[in-house]
């Protein structure tokens, strides 16, 4: 790409990449009026393709002998629901949670899949058209290595995890909870009023940690392979530009496929991890302490 009609620096491409998509410029760090309207379309689009093969899948299915599709989703559905069980007890829970966590896993796992695109595929198209239709030059195409998408769903897991709570334990039986564990309570009432503060610090304390960790975890994953696909691109833009660049465009070559087949773990494995915690948590929301 250029600016102003002169090549980027790879200083300059890759803040270029790393630049969303937004409603408005940012005046500070934490900013709420702002919206990464590109994460936003992306990750939307990426959700109704999701529901929509799910649904296809639960249409077409049939009590015989099922095709590759069919089998395909099946075991997909039987994996989670045998990970919901050993996690969740609570079988009228499941009936919820269960599908909630295929749906997670499978959104999670495209949103992540849009890194495996060819990193400058996207921008450059939107390069052309995004300027014409009054939009800024700027496009970020993996919704999870955005921070406000991870979190934002770290944070949806959390609201599940109060509404469980309060559900399961009763609105009076949890505020019990927050302020009696982790380390009890006493029949005096000086330390009584002493233990249920620390116990409630230490209750909001894990549900802080909890929320920030699942989603910072998806979010440094993803972030940094989008970084090394970057480096990848620069390696071969360098090949393909110097003249004697073709050992550095033959690098690029074998690196990208060499990250490309191990990514395929990564963000399978990624989107794995956060549906397992958030069964976790919901699974912890179900038990007393």
């Amino acid at each position: 790409m250029a600016a102003d009609g002169n090549a980027l620096t790879p200083g300059e491409y890759i803040r270029h990449h790393l630049v969303h998509l937004t409603n408005k410029k940012q005046e500070s760090i934490v900013d709420f009026s702002v919206i990464n309207i590109d994460s936003v379309v992306v990750s939307s689009l990426l959700g109704l393709l999701v529901c929509f093969v799910l649904w296809l899948a639960a249409r077409k299915a049939t009590a015989g002998v099922p095709g590759r599709f069919q089998a395909a989703v099946e075991m997909l559905v039987e994996m989670v629901d045998s990970q919901a069980k050993a996690v969740i007890h609570n079988a009228n829970s499941r009936k919820l949670v269960a599908p909630l966590a295929l749906t997670v896993f499978v959104w999670i796992f495209m949103m992540n899949f849009m890194d495996m695109i060819p990193v400058d595929l996207l921008p450059m198209m939107w390069h052309s058209a995004g300027p014409a239709l009054g939009f800024k030059d700027y496009l970020r195409v993996v919704p999870t290595a955005d921070l406000s998408t991870t979190l934002g769903l770290s944070v949806s897991v959390l609201l599940m995890c109060l509404f469980y709570n309060i559900k399961i334990k009763g609105l009076g039986g949890w505020a019990h909870e927050l302020v009696s564990a982790p380390f009890g309570t006493s029949k005096n009432p000086f330390w009584a009023v002493l233990l249920g503060i620390v116990n409630f610090l230490m209750q909001m304390i894990e549900f802080v940690a909890k929320t920030v960790s699942h989603g910072m975890r998806l979010f440094g994953n993803m972030f940094a392979g989008e970084l090394v696909f970057m480096l990848i691109a620069l390696l071969g833009a360098y090949g393909a530009l110097s003249l004697g660049g073709g050992l550095f465009f033959v690098g690029h070559v074998i690196a990208g496929t060499v990250w490309t087949l191990f990514h395929i773990l990564v963000i399978t494995l990624q989107a794995f991890i956060f549906m397992m915690l958030a069964l976790i948590y919901l699974g912890q929301a179900h038990d007393a302490h």
